[in-house]
C-alpha cells in the first residue's frame, strides 16, 4: 500500500471506497471484487460502480504476493478491509486495529449494488435509512462521510450541485466564487459534456486526510449535495452539530472515524460466514 500510495496518492480513496462498497452490499465479503462470468452477475457494471470504482489491480497485486507466501489463509475481503485502514493511514489519517477473519463470498448482488448503496444527489433521509439498514448511526455516517477529505467525483456526480443550490448554501466570498467558477470550467452544464471529468471533493487539501472536508461544508461549498446536506439540510439537526464538531475538533473526528470504520468493517454476510471461502484470485470464486 505503501508503495501504490506513493505512486499516486489517489489510490489510498479508491481502496477507501472499494472497501465501502464491499461492506453495503452482502457485507464485507469481497463481492465486489467479482467479475462477470457466464454464471455469475458481478456488482462492478451496478449503475454507481460502473464508472466509479477503480483500484481492482491493486488488490490483485496484494492477492498475488500474500498468496505466494502463505496460500489459502487471508481472504480478499480482509485484504481489502486492511488496505482501507493502511490507505488512510498513509494520507495522515488514524491508525485502527482491523479484526479479521471474514471469508469471501461465493456470490455477488447486482441488485443490492443498485439499491443499497448511496447517491451523491440522494437526499439526507434517504442516506441515514440506508445506513441504519446496515446498523450504522447517523453518527457513524456523518463520520464516514468524511473519507471525503481524500479523493475526486466525477463532473456527473456534481453538475447538478454547482448549476443548482451551491450559490444558495455558499456563503458568497470571493474564493467562493472562484472555486465554483473553476468548478464549472470543468463540468460544462450540458449533460453528457464532460462527464468524467474529476474534481477533488476536499478542494483545500485534496490528498491529506485530515477535517478541512467538514470546514467547507461549514462554508456552504461541499462538492455534492449528499455531503452538503449534513450541514445545511432542514432536516439535519444531529448531522448539522456533528459537522460542526468534527471541523473544530479534528481528534474526535479520528476517533469517530477509527471507530465507525471497525463497526462497518463487521458488518457480515451471514452466508459467507458459514458457507464462505478464501479465493485464490479475488476476480473469480475458487473452481
Amino acid at each position: 500500500m505503501e508503495c501504490e500510495v506513493l505512486s499516486e496518492p489517489r489510490n489510498a480513496a479508491l481502496m477507501l471506497r472499494l472497501h465501502f462498497h464491499d461492506c453495503f452490499v452482502q457485507g464485507c465479503d469481497g463481492s465486489v471484487l467479482l467479475d462477470d462470468t457466464i454464471t455469475l452477475q458481478g456488482e462492478k457494471k451496478a449503475s454507481i460502480n460502473t464508472n466509479s470504482l477503480k483500484g481492482f489491480e491493486i488488490i490483485d497485486r496484494i492477492k498475488n504476493k500474500i498468496e505466494s507466501e502463505c496460500p489459502g489463509i487471508v481472504s480478499c475481503a480482509d485484504i481489502l478491509t486492511i488496505a482501507a485502514r493502511d490507505a488512510v493511514i498513509l494520507v495522515g489519517g488514524p491508525y485502527w486495529d482491523v479484526p479479521v477473519g471474514r471469508k469471501d463470498s461465493k456470490t455477488a448482488s447486482f441488485e443490492l449494488a443498485e439499491s443499497n448503496l448511496p447517491a451523491a444527489n440522494e437526499g439526507l433521509l434517504s442516506i441515514i435509512t440506508k445506513f441504519l439498514y446496515q446498523g450504522l448511526s447517523a453518527t457513524d455516517m456523518v463520520a464516514l462521510s468524511g473519507a471525503h477529505t481524500i479523493g475526486m467525483a466525477r463532473c456527473a456526480n456534481y453538475r447538478s450541485r454547482i448549476y443548482g443550490d451551491f450559490e444558495t448554501t455558499s456563503e458568497r466570498s470571493p474564493m467562493s466564487e472562484t472555486y465554483l467558477n473553476s468548478l464549472r470550467s470543468t463540468c460544462p452544464a450540458a449533460g453528457g459534456a464532460g462527464d468524467n471529468n474529476i474534481s477533488a471533493m476536499d478542494s483545500a487539501t485534496p490528498n491529506l486526510f485530515d477535517n478541512s472536508f467538514y470546514q467547507l461544508l461549514l462554508k456552504g461549498d461541499g462538492l455534492l449535495n449528499s455531503d452538503q446536506e449534513l450541514y445545511s439540510s432542514m432536516l439535519g439537526i444531529e448531522t448539522k452539530n456533528l459537522v460542526i464538531k468534527y471541523a473544530h475538533d479534528s481528534p474526535a473526528f479520528f476517533q469517530q472515524f477509527s471507530d465507525s470504520m471497525v463497526k462497518m468493517g463487521n458488518i457480515t454476510n451471514p452466508d459467507s460466514f458459514v458457507n464462505g471461502e478464501v479465493r485464490t484470485n479475488c476476480r473469480f470464486v475458487n473452481t
